[in-house]
């Protein structure tokens, strides 16, 4: 049967196959029963969500993705449905459980010849063309024949994972199968909730064949999957709490002619409960940002009065510092940062902090957080290479533990790698943010999250939490202003909806 709630763990390809090796070889579940159960649980769901269809073509490829394509054909056929099975491969090829279904098939149906038109002749289209074993781009043969599905109306169910995508980054083999549907099975695949998955995986449901907890506890995950807000981490406000009970945060950059950035930041800081804020920026800004920020406090400098603003008293207040949106690269920009590293308060890097920081391997001796978008971290990490940020997404769990190493610090350390399918990396544990939507991609919308968590790191005990808080609820309040709409939505939208997403 299979289970409408997601669990929040997620598996790379070697820790799936140690899981079916478990359940095996230590419970004694033969393979070709696993490979029946899952083939029972697609049947169902199409029986149950396409009641009315009567013709189904089942696509298989090899391995055991093609092995469950011919547990459903049968399954089908035994139910009555007119069923058109087309493999890509010569099926006497396939060895152990696949070819037991293949064998059971073939003694109630027959493989059909491989028609392009069959495509539009049917109502559901099965996906076993490509399991999770992935290793190199489709050929250009099962290209044809992924396009002419993804082009075709009908309703595709992809078998664990949509054929086409590399089960451990969710970046795409040159072309992919564009899900209605995705049933995964005994466990998610880390590559199914970031880079180009969304695009392809439809609705992700998951079934775990009926292992026991007892399989699972014999195989560490290899990632957590953040889909919904854990109020739990955010604490509740005692009624004789204060605005000096929830930290002082300082905001630095708004470098000439970019107070916007600074602005949305402050915004989404006070909004997400903030204490006390500052706003460290240049003179002229000053009165742009007064008038958009009423309730910050705000201090100006010139390269000549930076001393200045940076008191003993001051410098003791604040709790928690933020640095880099609209801040620039120039004199003034690395002279203010290098101040803020002094202060040796908790600190979250983001936009131009993060090539100053790099630039000048600057060192930390407190808690840090940096917040690259794709084009930034590949900025981050070329060094000698000439990466873009198409290299980052084609693997963004390497890409979040290499912008790790790259941090100096003798206290705790956090990237976060925005994009579709957030990434967050503490050195030990990844997860990935399933909230957020296409309507996401405009301006601004990196400086609400800068505000959003460095808000949260002054008001809760651990940065861990703070960070999953702010990425979650960043991307669920702009959940809640799209409505399912790619469209249309501003980063200062996100911070009005702000209230309505924090309890």
């Amino acid at each position: 049967m299979v289970m409408q709630t997601l669990p929040d763990k997620l598996y790379s390809v070697d820790s799936i196959i140690q899981l079916e090796q478990v359940a095996i070889n230590q419970f004694d579940i033969p393979a070709y029963e696993l490979m029946k159960r899952a083939g029972e649980s697609v049947f169902n769901l199409i029986q149950s969500k396409y009641s009315e269809c009567k013709k189904i073509l089942v696509l298989c490829g090899a391995g055991n993705n093609a092995g469950d394509g011919y547990v459903i054909a049968s399954l089908a056929k035994l139910a009555g449905l007119d069923v058109y099975l087309i493999s890509l491969v010569d099926p006497v090829t396939l060895k152990d459980a696949a070819l037991l279904a293949y064998q059971h098939w073939s003694d109630i149906g027959e493989n059909h010849a491989a028609d392009l038109s069959l495509v539009d002749k049917l109502d559901v289209i099965v996906d076993a063309l490509l399991g999770t074993g992935l290793q190199r781009d489709v050929s250009p043969a099962w290209q044809e024949w992924i396009q002419s599905v993804n082009q075709s109306s009908k309703t595709i169910v992809s078998v664990d994972i949509p054929s086409g995508l590399y089960a451990d980054t969710g970046a795409i083999a040159g072309s992919c199968i564009q899900a209605d549907v995705t049933i995964c099975f005994i466990g998610l695949k880390l590559g199914m909730f970031t880079g180009q998955a969304k695009d392809v995986c439809g609705e992700i449901l998951f079934d775990d064949l009926a292992l026991t907890e007892e399989v699972y506890s014999r195989v560490k995950c290899d990632a957590k999957l953040v889909k919904q807000v854990n109020y739990a981490l955010l604490p509740q406000r005692k009624a004789s709490s204060h605005k000096g009970s929830f930290g002082h945060v300082l905001l630095v950059g708004g470098n000439k002619t970019m107070p916007g950035a600074l602005i949305l930041a402050a915004k989404a800081a006070l909004r997400t409960g903030a204490g006390l804020l500052t706003i460290l920026t240049v003179t002229e800004n000053l009165q742009a940002i007064s008038s958009a920020v009423p309730e910050a406090m705000i201090k100006t400098c010139d390269m000549d009065s930076i001393s200045d603003v940076f008191s003993k008293d001051f410098s003791n207040s604040v709790t928690h510092v933020a640095i880099g949106m609209g801040l620039g690269q120039d004199e003034w920009s690395l002279a203010v940062f290098k101040k803020c590293v002094t202060l040796k308060k908790p600190i979250l890097l983001d936009a131009d902090a993060l090539n100053i920081m790099v630039n000048h391997k600057l060192h930390f001796d407190t808690d840090i957080v940096i917040t690259p978008h794709p084009g930034e971290a590949a900025r981050l990490l070329s060094g000698s290479e000439n990466m873009s940020s198409a290299d980052v997404q084609q693997n963004r769990f390497e890409a979040i533990k290499r912008l790790y190493e790259l941090l100096d610090t003798r206290e705790s350390a956090t990237v976060i790698l925005k994009g579709s399918g957030t990434l967050i990396f503490d050195g030990q544990v990844t997860k990935v943010c399933t909230l957020g939507s296409a309507a996401m991609a405009a301006p601004g919308m990196g400086d609400v999250l800068s505000g959003i968590c460095i808000a949260l790191m002054a008001q809760l005990d651990k940065i861990g939490d703070a960070v999953e808080l702010a990425v979650s609820l960043h991307s669920a309040a702009a959940d809640t202003i799209s409505a399912g709409s790619t469209r249309g939505l501003l980063a200062s939208d996100v911070i009005d909806a702000l209230p309505e997403v924090l309890q």
